[in-house]
């Protein structure tokens, strides 16, 4: 089969012809049909750079593309709100053809499959910096949902969905083997394949979540761990004007973190707190509904608890020192 190429065919006619290849339409704009009994729209967006977010030499296109729409749509479920619609704008480099942005958008597209995106948008443009992905996402939260959910208060349990930590170190697996790949060794992943996973496809229970509404089980607060569980706590602070307290013997690690940390010369929990990109469900659920969460949902792990403002955010160690919670967002100099 002759591929064919941005050169030939052009921006327009390339749209039209990823569109076609998904069950979305040419010209069609994201829109949510808001439900008879009324709801709240709500947004989220990603932006994502080569070479800050992904390395093009080890992530698969593909994966890629499913891990942009993934944590744009993560960050609504964490809110309760059901992903509807989506706007993707991709800056292309001239090192990526036709081929290489439909691996990408077939990524997408199975995302959007799976967390009920029904209308979306595509534009392409050039990029001299390398892949630039750009997701919004639309989503809809009952308004019986929203006028049940309580403000947070202090001494809510801070909860989260999964383990933190793996994605940081399948991608410091990753740096390493691409190292001694360019050193002439060959890449040796195997033994390393959850945490490797952990980073390149990692997965949300937006199932969970949504249980938790059927239960009636109203989070306080909700976000997406994607840069950081400090990160998270922090953005749930600000918009709470509460303290929080983090226990670091509570936070949730996968069974060979510890071993693999030490190979690498990280620390685990740092790893947790500042890595990113674990893509974990960050709740806090009023302490009243402590006992039924617990036997209910005992996929999540209670890991602290908010405060007043005046503790501060802070991480509590094993001996009872309290570290001040730290989320640059971008690499220290």
């Amino acid at each position: 089969m002759e591929e064919t190429h941005f050169a030939d065919i052009g921006k327009q006619e390339a749209i039209s012809l990823l569109l076609k290849e998904s069950p979305f339409k040419q010209g069609q704009s994201p829109r949510i049909e808001i439900s008879s009994k009324g709801g709240v729209v709500k947004s989220s967006s990603v932006l994502m750079l080569e070479g800050i977010d992904f390395d093009l030499v080890y992530f698969p296109l593909k994966h890629l593309g499913y891990k942009a729409v993934l944590k744009a749509s993560g960050e609504l479920i964490a809110a309760f709100s059901h992903p509807a619609a989506m706007s993707v704008t991709l800056g292309i480099s001239s090192k990526l053809d036709l081929a290489d942005i439909r691996e990408l958008w077939s990524g997408m597209v199975a995302a959007a499959r799976e967390f009920g995106i029904k209308s979306a948008s595509l534009d392409l443009a050039p990029s001299r910096n390398g892949l630039t992905i750009s997701v919004s996402v639309l989503g809809e939260s009952s308004l019986l949902s929203e006028k049940r959910r309580p403000a947070p208060k202090s001494k809510d349990l801070i909860c989260v969905s999964g383990n933190l930590g793996a994605a940081y170190l399948g991608m410091m697996v990753l740096e390493k083997e691409k190292k001694n790949f360019e050193n002439g060794s060959n890449p040796s992943l195997e033994e390393h394949r959850m945490f490797v996973g952990a980073y390149l496809k990692p997965e949300i229970p937006a199932g969970a979540v949504f249980a938790l509404e059927e239960s009636e089980i109203y989070p306080s607060a909700g976000c997406l761990v994607a840069q950081g569980l400090s990160d998270a706590v922090k953005r749930i602070c600000a918009a709470s004007g509460l303290g929080a307290k983090i226990y670091a013997d509570k936070i949730p690690f996968e069974g060979n973190t510890f071993s693999l940390a030490k190979q690498l010369d990280v620390d685990p929990v740092a790893a947790a707190m500042n890595g990113g990109d674990d893509c974990k469900i960050l709740f806090t659920i009023p302490i009243l509904q402590m006992e039924r969460f617990r036997r209910d949902f005992q996929t999540f792990d209670i890991i602290g608890h908010l405060a007043e403002s005046s503790a501060g955010q802070v991480l509590v160690l094993p001996e009872g020192a309290e570290l001040p919670l730290r989320a640059p967002g971008w690499p220290e100099e």
